[in-house]
């Protein structure tokens, strides 16, 4: 009886098996559709020219200026006369308040150039490669170019190279 029920175990995983390895047809693209392309084999580089920060900006800085200066005041919030638990919630409140704004700052103006930068669009996958290799300074991962027709975002795979990867609605 209990060879039966391990043939029925490996039946079983052997069913399971079969199914994984024959995956889903109806997720694969049709012939000719959209693929992965590699545009360089090394992504180091990507980005460096941009602003990052926006006008100077720099949140983590002032997070911790700030921060320091409400630590080190020498007046507290009435009732308050002595540096404790209350008080280190205090600034860490008051502090992120401000840091999040400026996040939020940093956000809109980055929001406000991505609409006055024209889409990257491309007639041929060649022409792409070959823009994007040599700008690669200026864009950002998650940049989304267009290629004959078909959008792609730019991302780095596991072995740090370059790639276009189709993007799927």
């Amino acid at each position: 009886m209990s060879l039966e029920r391990g043939d029925l175990k490996l039946m079983v995983l052997l069913g399971a098996l079969a199914v994984a390895c024959a995956g889903c047809g109806h997720v694969r693209p049709a012939e000719g559709k959209a693929q992965t392309y590699v545009v360089d084999e090394d992504a180091t580089g990507v980005g460096s020219a941009l602003a990052m920060g926006g006008a100077g900006y720099d949140c983590d800085g002032e997070l911790a200026t700030c921060f320091t200066r409400c630590w080190e005041a020498s007046r507290q919030p009435y009732p308050h006369t002595e540096h404790n638990e209350w008080y280190y919630e205090y600034c860490t409140k008051k502090c992120r308040k401000e840091y999040m704004q400026c996040i939020e700052e940093l956000e809109k103006e980055e929001a406000e150039r991505v609409k006055k930068r024209p889409p990257l669009e491309f007639s041929t996958l060649d022409k792409a490669r070959d823009w994007i290799r040599a700008h690669k300074a200026e864009l950002a991962l998650g940049t989304v170019v267009i290629v004959a027709g078909t959008t792609f975002i730019l991302v780095t795979g596991g072995t740090g190279a370059l790639l276009l990867v189709p993007l799927a609605l």
